[in-house]
């Protein structure tokens, strides 16, 4: 068994991720689900192998230092993966992402048209959330790459890892990778402030340090994309906020206010038909009310903006399900569990009649 063999598999059976550990075989996660591959359990000295073998010495130096390690891997023809290596009861284990050599479009995803038309703004922010596996990475990559298709500009993006390799189109595009080619988020955007960019992509805001240069880059003519783990954009700008100490909260609620374009917060669900997932997500635009709500921190009346928002593309999460489901795409079941108000989705059909999800997964894949 050899690791390049475990990563064509993943990537020929549409997965998502692949996990390596002691006392079971190579599992898979396809379309949400965890799959578990007819090989042999894996030993631990056959885990350490296959995770070990070709990982460079500074790599290893560091998770013998840490006792965890994230790094990108690119194979050529194969994909490009990001690899998270850890311990559990002494034995090596990893979690592959799988990232795919070709990004999908917004209208490949099912994202709205307003999200594209995003893309087309000078300045300003456009934060993509939501929990881990939602997506996130993909869309702010399918953004990145609308922008390299349609404009003239220099974008640069920073990562931890790189999940999907870009070319320069009509855009030219710089990327780099936390660890590899600078030393941490917040300091990668003081130095891509220098380096004259129009757009720039920041992979994921952890911090107080690149939340605020985040903002400032915003604020300063720039067209920043980024991803933040939130469920909603209420909680997203909250979030935003409560990094802060209480003394500097209302400058930067004087700042976010300013520079947010949109809040997109998204989900993965099942399809009805088992052919894979669909996104499911809730737009916000900051127009006028939605700045001065934000100034004035009133979050809680967020909701109701995008509720009356329509014309300008704003839609809540629970009016995309309903849309889901009445086209027969999810099922009533997979709606209501997603809902934030499940009393407010009117099915067409009464709920026993109506189509149920899947069980758990049960295939097993073959070599």
């Amino acid at each position: 068994m050899e690791l390049l063999d475990l990563l064509k598999l993943a990537t020929q059976k549409g997965a998502s991720d692949l996990h390596l550990m002691a006392g079971v075989p190579p599992v898979l996660r396809v379309y949400g689900e965890i799959i578990v591959t007819d090989f042999d359990p894996l030993t631990p000295a056959q885990a350490e192998e296959l995770i070990l073998r070709d990982l460079p010495p500074e790599k290893k130096q560091v998770l013998e230092q840490e006792l965890q390690l994230c790094y990108s891997l690119k194979v050529p023809e194969v994909g490009y993966f990001r690899v998270a290596i850890y311990y559990e009861q002494g034995a090596v284990g990893a979690s592959i992402r799988v990232g795919m050599l070709d990004i999908r479009t917004p209208e490949e995803l099912g994202l709205p048209p307003v999200v594209t038309e995003l893309t087309r703004g000078p300045s300003g922010l456009i934060l993509v959330t939501g929990p881990t596996g939602s997506g996130k990475t993909t869309t702010l990559n399918s953004l990145i790459d609308v922008i390299n298709r349609d404009r003239r500009c220099k974008i640069i993006m920073v990562e931890d890892p790189i999940e999907y390799i870009h070319t320069n189109k009509r855009s030219i595009i710089v990327q780099q990778e936390v660890y590899t080619d600078t030393k941490s988020f917040s300091r990668a955007l003081v130095h891509i402030l220098r380096q004259d960019p129009n757009v720039i992509g920041v992979g994921e805001m952890r911090d107080l340090e690149t939340i605020s240069t985040a903002l400032t880059a915003a604020e300063t003519g720039h067209l920043v994309i980024s991803t933040l783990h939130t469920p909603d954009a209420p909680q997203t700008v909250d979030r935003i906020i409560d990094v802060f100490p209480a003394e500097q909260q209302t400058q930067i609620r004087m700042q976010l206010a300013n520079s947010l374009e949109a809040v997109i917060s998204q989900q993965l669900l099942p399809r009805v038909d088992t052919e894979g997932r669909v996104l499911a997500c809730e737009v916000m635009i900051a127009n006028p009310a939605v700045r001065n709500i934000i100034r004035e921190n009133k979050v809680q009346s967020l909701h109701n903006v995008i509720l009356t928002g329509q014309r300008e593309g704003m839609q809540t999460m629970d009016s995309c399900l309903k849309d889901l489901y009445q086209r027969g795409i999810i099922t009533y079941d997979t709606a209501v569990t997603r809902a934030a108000s499940p009393e407010d989705l009117r099915p067409a059909a009464d709920e026993a009649a109506a189509p149920t999800r899947n069980g758990p997964g049960k295939l097993r894949i073959s070599r």
